[in-house]
Order: C-alpha cells, then structure tokens, then sequence
C-alpha cells in the first residue's frame, strides 16, 4: 500500500466549470433543447442549475415542458456538451498547469463530477494518461452533489490504494453551490473558484478568484502542510 508523505494528502477536481469552462455548453445545450419543444429558457434558469447533479437538472427542464424522459434529456444534453467539447476545449485559467504541478509531484489526483463517465473521459483523454488515480462521475453515485457522496466515495477508494489518508489534507477545488456544499459536507479542505456563479465567502472553504499562478505551495499553506 502506497503512502503520501505530502502535507497535501489529495486533490479532488470537480470538472464542468473548474478544470474545463464547459457551463456555456451545458447553457447552449439546455437553451437549445427548451427551443424544440418551444420552452422558454433563460440564463438565469440555467445558472441554477450549475452544479446539480444531471438527473436533478433533467427534471427541471422536464417539468419547464420539455417532452421527454430523464434519461432522454440527460443523453441529449450530454451529445450536444461531446459535440461541443470535440470542436474546442475551453480550459479554465491555471487548471491545467496547477494538475500538472500537483501530479509531478507525487500527489493523487481523482476527478469527482456530476456529468457522466462517456462526458468525463473525454476530458481525460486529452490529459497525460494517469493523470487521474479514478473517476466518481454522475452515474456512479446515488446522490450526488450538494449531497456529500460523491467526495466520500472518492476518498474511500483513495485511502484503498494511499492508506489512511486524512480529510484534513484532502483538497477539494469547486466552482458552484453544490459543489462546495458537497465538498465541505465530506469534511475535506474546501475551495471554490467561481465561475458562472458567484461563491460567498463563509465558514468551510476558502474562494480563490482564478487558479492561474496558484501552486502545490498554496494548497500546502491551506492545508497547514510544510
């Protein structure tokens, strides 16, 4: 059984919206969908559901008049984001290079999201390949985000393989409501980067404006690590 000797434990990842600025494309897909069945859509609907997990989403958007099924929705929303995603990948300033620091030096990496597997290894295929140590996606769980479940899960497999890891030497990185609500429900070190959603200040997390110029330094001072 391996061991991490870091002051930081782990790094968990949140995906749309943090390592990717995938939100516009989830927006495009939602308004694009409301229009076939002639819903009304705006940019404030969408931005409430930034985070959700997709089966939550799915029944917004359902009960606004779109006429399908769950399932239906949450697969032709997540075609449209591939599709998207297949024409231009939009990282998020100083994700990529903050992921490539923590990773040169040793310290697990494990994305934990609310969009699908088939959506989230589109992502992972265009990184170095073992950049993450697993995936917690969408479909893996049975609550997900602002339910802790998801970061749970992802710390249990972690401790499985690197021992017993402490939750206080855990980082999460966020960029919405849920997702910090699920993050520091875990009980691991918090910290939101907003992006289409503004994140208050507050008890249980720390709120950086951008990762750019931000280094396996600084998650080392959150975590009190030397």
């Amino acid at each position: 059984m391996t061991k991490v000797d870091s002051g930081v434990h782990a790094v968990l990842w949140d995906m749309d919206g943090t390592l990717v600025d995938t939100e516009p494309y989830w927006f495009r897909a939602e308004a694009e969908l409301c229009a076939e069945y002639g819903v009304a859509w705006s940019d404030e609907q969408a931005s409430s559901l930034v985070g959700n997990a997709l089966p939550a989403s799915a029944a917004v958007l359902r009960d606004a008049g779109v006429g399908l099924e769950i399932r239906e929705i949450i697969d032709t929303l997540i075609d449209s984001v591939i599709g998207q995603i297949r024409q231009e990948v939009p990282w998020r300033p100083g994700a990529r290079e903050l992921l490539e620091e923590v990773r040169a030096v040793g310290i697990p990496c494990v994305m934990v999201t609310m969009s699908e597997t088939r959506l989230a290894t589109e992502i992972v295929d265009l990184l170095p390949v073992g950049t993450f140590e697993f995936l917690v996606t969408g479909d893996m769980v049975v609550r997900g985000k602002p339910d802790p479940e998801p970061y749970l899960i992802a710390v249990e497999k972690l401790r499985a393989t690197w021992g017993d890891l402490s939750f206080d030497r855990i980082v999460a990185i966020e960029d919405s409501l849920p997702g910090l609500a699920s993050a520091i429900a875990a009980g691991v070190v918090t910290i939101g980067v907003p992006n289409v959603v503004a994140l208050p200040g507050g008890p249980g997390h720390t709120v950086w404006s951008s990762l750019e110029g931000r280094g396996v330094a600084q998650l080392k001072e959150l975590v009190g690590g030397l």
